[in-house]
């Protein structure tokens, strides 16, 4: 509240051409209140207030704050003169399904936001919708958590035990403990379309037909131009990186060395998967294709009746499913023999994946829908008999966490508890890097940790290190400050 002093304001930019940051910092000071607001250029990001208990100390905390951002390379700017960075949302039209069943349908979660983002594992499932809103929830549709993003959320992908979020605001944010933080940050003349994670490398597929290649460290490996715009698919494996896109799908040497096979798709591509020996690209044309990872022969082509939005596939490719652009999802064996068709019964599945005779369907109402795909309850559906829905209900007390931030990021303890692992931040070449300090692990190698906590100097209590095959190591588990 202001005791009649001027209000001062000063507002910060971070925007490196052909670099990772499109970024705004700004800090105002009214009496005893400092007010922080931050995010990408052109959004109205995220803020946070502190009172202080006199004036003198207000304007001290705001130069300190301001002062450590122009450090890290911001300058004074003027609001709205630099363009926001280029955000393109999907375009999708649903129409009813022309199934004469409709699937059987155990539960739905209505998120309230159009979304894409969907990851399903051993405890949870995963959904991201537009609003920013990430929401965990366990297989019977019981809602976990909710972590709450600055932007829109592009896609949810998994790396081992590690989850990403993909946002439109460039920033990839880590979900594996319970205060996510940004662990990539996008170029931002990269008009960002789909991502993927391997082995702490993030492979990036956008509006352009680019693919772009960012290591553990935030840092810009290589990049390559596809043949095609819109590229709406890329997954990697050890042995590739395959980025799908309106010409068909083009396959890379995961060091960048260059292009190892090209091969034209019926149709832009609008979705993939991957199994282990092969690709599965979703078109516009209503086909799924099966294409050889070592060669890109097309192997099988699995015909639908509308443009395929989404597709999956069963442990080794048994069983291949689609979704399409009139609500319908289908069931196809290995060589593209159509097993069945049916309605969704509340829109059309942008994204998709099957776990233990189950299909899990984010769709275009935003909702995440758990299809029984059993052999019993699809016979039973065709015949017209399906489960009475059960609709999620998100409950009041639901936990919610926000990103990490330098200033609420994490609690600091005295000592190490037994069992903990001590990482230290170093200054190299101009970056902070973190190092571990306990014994049993290479002190040589980086740990890939939150970048908005890293201070010269400063000490960390990790619960557990996993080592990378890149080199490094990956933090799970709650991070502390150690005092």
């Amino acid at each position: 509240m202001s005791t009649g002093s001027a209000v001062s304001t000063t507002y910060l930019e971070l925007s490196q051409e052909g670099g990772g940051a499109h970024k705004f910092y700004e800090v105002t000071v009214d009496g005893r209140v400092v007010t922080v607001r931050y995010g990408r250029i052109g959004a109205a990001g995220q803020t946070q207030t502190t009172t202080f208990p006199t004036e003198e100390k207000a304007r001290a905390a705001a130069a300190k704050k301001a002062g450590e951002k122009i450090r890290k390379g911001y300058a004074p700017a003027v609001q709205g003169q630099r363009a926001p960075r280029a955000v393109t949302r999907r375009q999708v039209s649903s129409a009813p399904s022309t199934a004469r069943a409709v699937a059987p349908v155990l539960w739905r979660f209505r998120t309230g936001s159009a979304a894409f983002g969907i990851h399903v594992d051993d405890e949870r499932c995963w959904v991201g919708n537009q609003a920013g809103d990430v929401y965990t929830l366990d297989h019977e549709g019981a809602v976990l958590a909710r972590f709450s993003l600055p932007d829109g959320v592009k896609c949810l992908v998994a790396d081992d035990f590690w989850i990403y979020a993909g946002c439109d605001d460039g920033t990839v944010y880590d979900l594996s403990s319970k205060l996510p933080f940004a662990a990539y940050d996008i170029a931002a003349d990269v008009d960002i379309f789909w991502l993927d994670i391997h082995e702490g490398v993030l492979d990036v597929s956008d509006r352009d037909g680019r693919l772009t290649v960012i290591d553990h460290e935030d840092e810009h490996q290589w990049s390559r131009r596809s043949r095609g715009e819109h590229a709406w698919m890329v997954r990697a494996d050890d042995r590739a990186v395959y980025h799908g896109h309106q010409s068909g799908v083009t396959a890379y040497a995961p060091d960048g060395g260059g292009e190892l096979w090209h091969t034209p798709t019926n149709g832009g591509v609008l979705f993939g998967w991957q199994e282990r020996e092969a690709v599965y690209a979703g078109t516009a044309h209503r086909v799924v294709q099966r294409l050889s990872k070592s060669t890109g022969a097309i192997e099988a082509t699995y015909a639908c009746d509308s443009a395929v939005y989404s597709c999956a596939t069963s442990p080794g490719g048994r069983f291949v499913f689609a979704g399409d652009a009139a609500s319908s999802v289908y069931c196809f064996d290995r060589h593209g023999r159509r097993l069945w068709k049916l309605g969704t019964g509340g829109g059309s599945a942008l994204s998709m994946q099957y776990r233990d005779e189950r299909l899990y369907l984010v769709t275009t109402d935003g909702s995440l829908v758990c299809v029984d795909a059993s052999e019993a309850a699809i016979a039973a559906a065709q015949q017209g008999t399906v489960p009475v829905v059960r609709d999620v209900k998100l409950a009041a007390a639901t936990p919610t966490y926000a990103p990490a931030t330098a200033a609420t990021a994490v609690s600091t303890v005295e000592r190490a508890p037994a069992g903990a692992i001590v990482v230290e931040c170093v200054q190299e070449a101009g970056r902070v890097r973190v190092h571990v300090v306990s014994d049993g692990y290479d002190p040589s190698w980086n740990v890939q940790f939150p970048r908005a906590i890293r201070e010269p100097g400063a000490r960390y209590v990790v619960d557990a290190l996993h080592p990378a095959s890149g080199g490094f190591y990956r933090v799970r588990g709650d991070i502390h400050r150690l005092l």
